[in-house]
């Protein structure tokens, strides 16, 4: 029997270094909107949601025809408000899924096929309980630079660490498996509520990055490499890079009226 697949766009307001953030406006659509229109295009997916504790998100994506979900403004981690949106979700449809797809709502540049990129090993390996979409560090800026979660992997591309900080040494690294968290993250089912119930960990709490509790509970991540671009916003300069990297982006053309960019 075919998985049934949800997408979960966890979003909020009150982002510390860009508060407002996913109304910013990309080409003239909210970045939120992006988002929402870039991942409902997935062939693999059976339905996409964004889940939100602020009503103008949840009204400016239902405006686009969309469904969003209202959940509590306590949760501190996105994986915390997706479980919340997953529950809500099967109880009023009456409906199971069986992989949820964690995407965060400051990925406008998500391609369709990232997030069959990241499912494709869950499909194939049924022990496999989450995957986290893997992308390439491109210089020194971004190495350095805190927003930009850095992640290693052993030999079997299963995550060993993930920080805000420089990691691997930032010195004999060329040939160290290394890379970026892209925020793109399926899990099963029953293990994204699992997830829930364990207690926060030391490292995660100080990181403030959600896989970490799973490593620290003895489990594994594993590591998807990307063959696309992307590029998280988290400041006002990132908004204006991803506006023109989008600008000449073939997908944005399927869902933008694009105004120019100055």
């Amino acid at each position: 029997m075919k998985e049934k697949i949800l997408a979960i766009i966890p979003a909020r307001m009150g982002s510390t270094r860009f508060p407002g953030k996913p109304l910013a406006p990309i080409l003239g659509m909210p970045m939120i909107g992006h988002v929402y229109e870039r991942v409902r295009r997935c062939n693999l997916l059976n339905e996409t949601v964004v889940c939100t504790c602020d009503q103008e998100i949840f009204q400016y994506i239902e405006s686009l025809g969309g469904k969003a979900v209202m959940t509590s403004n306590q949760h501190e981690r996105a994986s915390d408000r997706c479980a919340e949106a997953l529950i809500i979700l099967e109880e009023n449809q009456n409906v199971h899924y069986d992989i949820v797809v964690m995407v965060q709502g400051d990925e406008p540049m998500t391609h369709p096929n990232m997030i069959n990129e990241a499912l494709q090993p869950m499909i194939e390996d049924e022990k496999i309980l989450v995957t986290n979409l893997l992308g390439q560090i491109k210089g020194n800026d971004e190495f350095e630079n805190r927003n930009c979660i850095k992640v290693v992997c052993d030999l079997q591309s299963n995550a060993l660490f993930f920080s805000r900080e420089p990691i691997p040494t930032r010195f004999k690294s060329n040939k160290v498996p290394f890379g970026k968290q892209v925020c793109i993250i399926p899990f099963r089912r029953d293990f994204l509520l699992e997830y829930t119930q364990m207690q926060p960990t030391p490292l995660e709490i100080a990181e403030s990055i959600d896989m970490l509790r799973i490593l620290e509970h003895g489990m594994k991540v594993k590591l998807v490499p990307t063959q696309y671009d992307t590029y998280a916003v988290d400041t006002e300069k990132d908004r204006q890079v991803v506006e023109k990297l989008l600008a000449n982006d073939p997908v944005t053309s399927l869902y933008c009226d694009q105004n120019p960019v100055t």
